[in-house]
């Protein structure tokens, strides 16, 4: 392990969060002068961030606490483009009301995790449909185009894999690595940003943008990638069977957000708990050195420190203790997620498929079909053995609800309205 001047690169490598880095050497001298201003991007494709941005976005608190400064750079004009990273298909055309919208419900989440203000090392916002949606298209050609090569762009990861898939890559689409190189340029013009970071699918994108602030001029820039999530089993992280695990409160609740760590794998929980945490490193290592059932125990810390840095210590320990009722004391716990059913729909019967459906527990009618054949889904503890069943005021509890179950862990209460 390399021993680095700065305390921002040797807090990220003890963590785990360095991939790629195009010079450690000239980083990690700005930043134990605390002059390593840095950015990550994110698009308003949703309107939510998810737990891949959870990630960039330690990053970015990592590098505050260090005493450099971090910029939260908003998508408003990439977004109008659509990444093509990852991805086999074009992005949805975004209407710029929808991006707005994205926006605006995205911009809260950030200062949960960092420190806003005007001081050296506070963090600021920016947007780059400010300067992005300015450029003339000749002049654009002109002064920034000429620095960019096909040949170059044609080997990049975004482009390259979709071209050997034989999937169709719009003319737009190639242009979204010259908007992101062209952010990093100004950003370096305006604020004397040194640094981008991302996920390591971002690496070209980010390169070219170094590249780009060295043909225009720029102070010389630098690129650095965290690895992308994936758990020990190999799957993808942050997706759950109901879908992706947003950060807003009001796309995915706080208990829902504290049962998803709390169901960690054994194999990760020390590593989810260096990258989404900020216990110390001494607290981790006794807690990813437990072994048997008390592994459960570090889960139960990893699942209340992350959801309390992003939702605040007081809905962390309040999911902590609706787990702790629901399981362990086999209780109807009332703060657990619930949906607003209109009385006239239980009046008239509504379809145990449907209800599971409108609770967000399963995707479709067929799927609650299936797991009902498995024993998966249970009505008040019950389990379901009828697809026909319907619910009805018989089935509320003495609390007035009625509780929806999805195998041991995920339960909603359907609240007549």
């Amino acid at each position: 392990m390399t021993a680095f001047k700065s305390d921002f690169l040797n807090t990220l490598q003890e963590r785990g969060f360095i991939h790629q880095c195009s010079d450690f050497e000239g980083l990690d001298a700005l930043a134990a002068k605390g002059e390593a201003t840095a950015y990550v991007g994110y698009d308003c494709t949703a309107p939510s961030l998810h737990i891949g941005n959870f990630l960039t976005m330690m990053m970015l608190y990592w590098l505050q606490q260090s005493g450099n400064k971090p910029i939260t750079l908003m998508g408003g004009g990439t977004t109008m483009v659509g990444d093509p990273s990852g991805k086999d298909e074009t992005r949805a055309i975004r209407t710029v009301a929808e991006i707005e919208a994205n926006k605006a419900s995205i911009r809260g989440v950030f200062a949960k995790v960092l420190r806003y203000s005007d001081g050296a090392s506070d963090a600021i916002m920016l947007d780059n449909a400010e300067w992005l949606t300015k450029l003339n298209w000749i002049e654009m050609l002109r002064d920034i185009g000429k620095h960019f090569s096909v040949n170059r762009m044609l080997t990049m990861d975004s482009v390259r894999l979709r071209l050997e898939r034989e999937h169709e890559m719009s003319f737009i689409e190639f242009n979204y690595m010259v908007c992101q190189a062209y952010d990093f340029v100004e950003l370096a013009k305006r604020t004397g940003c040194r640094l981008q970071m991302g996920g390591s699918d971002q690496w070209g994108n980010i390169i070219m943008g170094v590249d780009l602030g060295r043909r225009m001029g720029a102070h010389q820039l630098f690129a650095l990638t965290t690895p992308l999530l994936t758990t020990a089993s190999g799957a993808k992280m942050g997706k759950t069977a109901q879908g992706a695990v947003w950060l807003n409160a009001d796309q995915f609740s706080p208990y829902d957000f504290w049962q998803y760590w709390r169901n960690t794998e054994d194999a990760d929980v020390g590593k989810f708990l260096k990258l989404f945490t900020t216990l110390p490193m001494s607290e981790i290592r006794k807690l990813e050195a437990l072994a048997g059932s008390e592994i459960n125990e570090a889960k139960k810390v990893l699942a209340t420190e992350a959801t309390a840095l992003l939702h605040g210590r007081d809905a962390a320990n309040e999911a902590a203790e609706t787990a702790r009722r629901t399981f362990e004391e086999g209780a109807l716990a009332e703060t657990l997620p619930s949906v607003e059913i209109p009385r006239g729909e239980l009046d008239s019967g509504l379809g145990v498929l449907n209800a599971f459906v409108k609770a967000g527990l399963v995707a479709s009618n067929g799927e609650a079909r299936r797991q009902i054949k498995g024993g998966g889904l249970r009505v008040n503890d019950e389990p379901v053995t009828d697809e026909k069943m319907t619910l009805s005021p018989a089935n509320l509890t003495p609390e007035g609800v009625i509780k929806l179950s999805f195998g041991k862990k995920k339960h909603v209460l359907v609240k007549p309205a």
